[in-house]
């Protein structure tokens, strides 16, 4: 239980810390602080306040409340929490995403229509929330997270590349909650990927890849998986994970995100430093002003694994 309460903090922290330096250069985070353990990196900025999470949160949480209030996955009913958070106008929310919500088509058709129009709809929006979900699928085993992560990142995603991205994460939580190695599980975990997809994953997943080898932007979903796997891969410790994730500049809140999410299995809750966890905060547009706390991030995370 330290370690999905740590899946599911570890993330929110990530997407706290990388809010403020979303689209900035490489190496800003340290630049700002440069001596790992020196306090003071929930800072805030870039319009958020400190320790405040990003929509990548925010999506997660929604998602983890459908899972528990409908008792299982109720696509129709996350598709609707999403459209009634959208419409609340949240600080952040992805083009494509807010494109996908507000398009007037119903949950089943949405996303598909979108891929249709634009051919484009492999941004890492489905990735970004993910983490609640492969917790509470874990325990269903391999096969069942992998499909569940496909399903839900449809609701927003037409372009199968989110998909296999997502479920792939999925199976590495999975992995990770169970005690094994994620990075030795990758191998295993490709195999099961969508062929044509299958090649642009094992490319960015090589243990030789790093960031600075990707062909397109993190905010891509294989970009933005792949450096979060590097960064777990090139460090020793949550802290040292999270640092690594966003000095890579571009998308940090949900590199971070994703990162702080597998850095969270693997390390588990202690890990996580309490200065990050203490003005840690998850505002919910459109559910009555709803703020949720690390406790009540916990609180969810066991209702989750449970």
């Amino acid at each position: 239980m330290r370690r999905v309460a740590g899946a599911v903090v570890g993330s929110a922290v990530g997407d706290a810390l990388g809010g403020p330096f979303e689209f900035g250069p490489p190496g800003a985070f340290s630049a700002r602080h440069p001596a790992p353990g020196g306090g003071g990196e929930m800072s805030g900025g870039g319009g958020w306040d400190a320790g405040e999470s990003t929509d990548d949160t925010q999506m997660a949480v929604l998602v983890a409340e459908s899972l528990l209030e409908r008792g299982g996955l109720d696509l129709p009913d996350v598709f609707a929490r999403f459209q009634r958070w959208a419409a609340a106008q949240p600080k952040d929310i992805g083009l494509q995403t807010e494109d996908v919500l507000t398009n007037g088509m119903p949950w089943d058709l949405a996303a598909a229509v979108h891929f249709q129009v634009n051919r484009r709809a492999a941004g890492n929006g489905s990735l970004m929330r993910a983490t609640t979900a492969a917790v509470h699928f874990a325990p269903a085993g391999r096969e069942a997270t992998m499909e569940a992560a496909r399903r839900i990142a449809a609701l927003t995603h037409g372009d199968r590349a989110a998909w296999e991205g997502t479920a792939i994460f999925h199976e590495l939580v999975r992995v990770t909650l169970d005690g094994g190695d994620p990075l030795a599980a990758l191998p295993d975990t490709l195999a099961l990927v969508a062929p044509p997809h299958r090649e642009r994953y094992a490319t960015v997943l090589a243990p030789d890849w790093h960031p600075d080898r990707a062909t397109e932007f993190n905010g891509a979903v294989w970009p933005c998986l792949g450096s979060a796997v590097w960064a777990l891969r090139t460090t020793a410790d949550h802290e040292g994970a999270l640092r690594a994730a966003i000095d890579l500049g571009g998308d940090t809140d949900t590199v971070a995100a994703v990162t702080g999410g597998l850095a969270g299995a693997l390390y588990g809750l202690d890990a996580i430093p309490d200065r990050w966890t203490r003005p840690l905060h998850v505002p919910l547009p459109g559910f009555g002003g709803r703020v949720l706390d690390a406790a009540d991030l916990v609180d969810l995370a066991r209702r989750l694994g449970g």
